[in-house]
């Protein structure tokens, strides 16, 4: 609820956090009736913290602040439960969805629905994370208007057949082709309604919406990497002994 500049208990998640003078942190959050907003944990940092242990990244919360301007200042937090971090890649795949919606999503401008797929994204991200991060990146491209086209053609109209190759033009749409090709984002019938139905259960699948996927988001996020590709790129390099297995897989 709301009285003004003053919030009570409002389900939130923190994105990303910075020391903030002496003590303090600086919460990058994400609020699912307020958006993205930033606040001042203040003395969080102390050896007497109120919140210590508890301001931590993809675990759901209950917040309550006051808002001044831009910035705000944390008043209250309840953690309704406790929560499994994802663990080795899968971590950064998590912080890969703060990234996103750090990018794409401009701050005081609520998004319920944005703010719900990313809190079932993190529960599901341990038990399929490929199925979990490409779900979310076709809600979050539908929420903020740049909705995929995947239940007819571009062209004619005419429903998507599962056994048939498209060729996915970006702000267009699939187009059937005889055959798939080298260059362009080939998918088959069959992934388009997968990803339309969100049951992503094939890893062929993945593979091909992964692809459409990056092409579409690229689309919105400009020129500027994502630092969690870049960490997930340099990972790649290392050798694989003691890495965790999951990160010598394909990145996001």
């Amino acid at each position: 609820m709301s009285t003004r500049n003053k919030v009570a208990l409002e389900p939130a998640f923190i994105l990303h956090h910075y020391p903030y003078r002496d003590s303090s942190l600086l919460l990058e959050v994400f609020a699912r009736g307020y958006g993205r907003l930033g606040l001042v944990a203040r003395g969080a940092r102390s050896a007497r913290a109120r919140w210590r242990g508890q301001l931590q990244n993809f675990r759901p919360l209950l917040l309550s602040w006051s808002l001044r301007g831009e910035l705000g200042t944390l008043t209250g937090l309840e953690s309704p439960a406790a929560t499994d971090m994802p663990a080795g890649r899968r971590l950064l795949s998590a912080y890969y969805l703060n990234e996103l919606i750090m990018r794409l999503l401009a701050r005081h401008d609520p998004h319920p629905e944005i703010f719900d797929a990313y809190a079932e994204a993190i529960r599901n991200i341990d038990v399929a994370e490929e199925p979990a991060l490409r779900i979310f990146e076709k809600r979050l491209l539908h929420a903020l208007g740049y909705g995929l086209l995947l239940d007819h053609e571009a062209d004619s109209g005419l429903p998507i057949e599962n056994d048939a190759w498209y060729e996915y033009l970006p702000e267009r749409g699939p187009v059937r082709r005889a055959q798939a090709r080298e260059q362009g984002i080939f998918l088959r019938g069959s992934s388009l309604t997968a990803l339309q139905r969100e049951r992503l259960a094939d890893p062929a699948c993945c593979r091909e919406v992964k692809r459409l996927m990056r092409v579409a988001l690229a689309l919105y996020l400009g020129s500027r990497p994502l630092k969690t590709r870049e960490v997930l790129r340099q990972l790649a390099t290392i050798p694989d002994k003691g890495r965790d297995a999951g990160s010598r897989t394909e990145m996001n």
